[in-house]
């Protein structure tokens, strides 16, 4: 089965859609309204395009999400069967408290080739194609250091580390620095991050680091796409997240997973649209009734990375007019 490229685009307006309705949110200290206006507009869309989905990475379990929630089908024809991914809204503390960094994002894939990861910790590395094969999760911090810069015909200190700020990450902040590189310190969203690694001129290098083991499958499809390398290893906290493991299929929880492991097929479609400005797009801007729109869609299949950028014209848009998605 391979995913026709028609449907990148179909999939570019899923994603446009939850960062036009996102957007509206930004700033107003309700990430939770936010959210479940992302999660609204995606599910609307997903049902114009013409696919047979199921959603392995969602906003949780069937009774806790009420819609796009794992092995919901998602889709308006019998095929093809595909393995969808989503974050509706990847940044709700950034929309809420207007920052920087949040997009409306998914991955696809044939039925079966995305790693079902549990909403867990995962610690990730991620390097675009110039690295890839030159690190490893398990190495020093120093050592991928080293070799990132060599890949990169950099200096240790040009190099730029992007990386969660969160008091777990304090080791690792302190081998980074004294290993010379330069960091920048994100308070949440760790996908845009990874996929800009992927562009030389992002002014990301790698990002490393424990963040959710969703956000890292989704940022592994795009990786896929790009040719660049991430690895992960899932961070199951106690018995209860060790059996949630296994009953998703993974035996071994806590080893190391490859991208080929992670994205077991060629054939991966990614989409983003930016929602508030990050390190791999623009957010939504407004103009007299008109909102501006950057959004990047990519097929592996056939190597090809679009930026779209995009003029929708508000009063043209029936999702607007849909009540579940309004202001409160």
């Amino acid at each position: 089965m391979v995913l026709e490229r028609e449907l990148a685009l179909e999939f570019a307006r899923v994603t446009e859609a939850a960062a036009l309705v996102a957007a509206r949110w930004v700033g107003r200290g309700d990430k939770v309204g936010a959210d479940q206006a992302a999660v609204t507009a995606m599910r609307v869309m997903f049902d114009t395009v013409a696919v047979n989905g199921t959603v392995v990475i969602g906003e949780g379990e069937m009774d806790e999400a009420p819609m796009l929630y794992i092995g919901e089908k998602v889709g308006c024809s019998n095929r093809p069967e595909v393995d969808i991914a989503v974050d509706p809204l990847e940044g709700t503390n950034i929309v809420a408290k207007g920052l920087y960094g949040a997009i409306a994002v998914l991955a696809v894939a044939p039925r079966g080739a995305l790693l079902h990861a549990p909403d867990i910790y995962m610690d990730k590395i991620a390097v675009g194609p110039a690295c890839k094969g030159r690190v490893h999760l398990d190495a020093p911090v120093a050592e991928n250091l080293r070799q990132a810069a060599r890949a990169l015909h950099k200096s240790v200190r040009e190099l730029t580390v992007v990386i969660l700020d969160r008091p777990r990450h304090y080791d690792i902040i302190e081998q980074v620095r004294s290993a010379g590189a330069r960091i920048q310190l994100i308070s949440d969203g760790d996908i845009s991050p990874a996929v800009a690694a992927a562009y030389e001129d992002s002014g990301v290098d790698i990002l490393m680091g424990i963040g959710g083991a969703p956000e890292g499958v989704i940022a592994a499809a795009a990786l896929k796409c790009m040719d660049g390398d991430f690895q992960g290893r899932l961070c199951p906290d106690g018995h209860e997240e060790f059996e949630r493991c296994l009953e998703m299929g993974l035996s071994k929880p806590d080893r190391l997973l490859t991208l080929d492991e992670i994205v077991a097929s060629d054939d991966v479609i990614f989409a983003a649209t930016g929602i508030t400005d990050s390190f791999l797009l623009q957010g939504v801007k407004y103009i007299e009734g008109r909102a501006l729109t950057q959004t990047l869609v990519m097929r592996s299949k056939s190597g090809t990375i679009r930026h779209i950028e995009a003029t929708h014209r508000l009063d043209k848009k029936p999702l607007f007019r849909d009540s579940r998605i309004e202001l409160k």
